[in-house]
């Protein structure tokens, strides 16, 4: 495994004179609901990328370990969508500075605002850029994976945070870390959270105008924040999602080395 932050200035400068591949792992500090660590977007996008090790054909970027949750439960720590999506732009143009050519955002949290922020500011670096040689690529984890997809389509309800994939992941990860008791919500505050990932979140006008902006906010019945089945969880499955992951990624960094 080649870790940019474990290489020195010479030893950069000689990787870059045949290698012009960089992945830049993205998680977030956030709540799991009461099983689970605040560092699981974090272990899905770092574990996959240390795991490709060799069969890597780029270097592995520090993680960055701090986005937007929008979640409000006690251990999420959010950043802004516009200042995280401006730190991710930085670190493009200093990577871009240096002569990697291709970089790829792994994302191993995705949040409805924080993607919308990220894609408009990677669409707005190269627009301001339109000579660049840099090919940006923005690749969220369970798109690498058919078995992990499978779930977030599942119904009527749908398996999505700190659920029987996140759970069955950190088992064969990091099982230490798993906590044995799982609590959840309320059943009816489950079930809707498992029904729309977005639910969570909700928003009133302090002045019912349509020229005024609402205040969105966690709606307040939310204690526990799971959204899925973590009872289901186990370590083959985990395991699986875990290799097809990591042959995903492979397989798309060779795809565009290649071009």
């Amino acid at each position: 495994m080649r870790l940019l932050a474990e290489m020195t200035v010479n030893e950069l400068r000689e990787s870059l004179k045949t290698l012009k591949t960089v992945i830049v792992p993205v998680g977030v500090v956030e709540q799991h609901g009461y099983h689970l660590p605040l560092c699981v977007d974090i272990h899905n996008c770092q574990e996959v990328a240390f795991r490709a090790g060799d069969r890597l054909n780029a270097l592995v970027a520090p993680t960055v370990q701090y986005c937007y949750s929008g979640g409000e439960l006690t251990g999420t720590i959010n950043i802004s969508p516009s200042v995280f999506s401006l730190l991710i732009g930085d670190i493009c143009s200093e990577l871009s500075r240096m002569g990697f050519e291709k970089i790829v955002i792994l994302l191993g949290h995705a949040g409805t605002d924080n993607r919308t922020a990220l894609k408009s500011t990677l669409q707005m670096f190269l627009k301001r850029n339109p000579d660049t040689k840099v090919t940006l690529s923005l690749v969220e984890v369970w798109d690498l994976s058919p078995t992990w997809m499978s779930y977030f389509r599942m119904e009527p309800e749908h398996d999505f945070h700190a659920g029987e994939v996140e759970t069955s992941l950190m088992l064969y990860w990091h099982p230490e870390q798993v906590r044995a008791k799982i609590e959840m919500d309320d059943p009816e505050t489950s079930r809707m959270m498992r029904s729309d990932q977005d639910w969570f979140e909700t928003s009133e006008k302090r002045i019912d105008h349509k020229f005024v902006v609402p205040h969105v906010f966690q709606r307040k019945e939310i204690r526990v924040g799971v959204m899925g089945f973590p009872e289901k969880a186990d370590r083959a499955l985990g395991e699986k999602v875990c290799k097809e992951m990591v042959d995903g990624l492979v397989e798309f960094v060779d795809f565009i080395n290649a071009r």
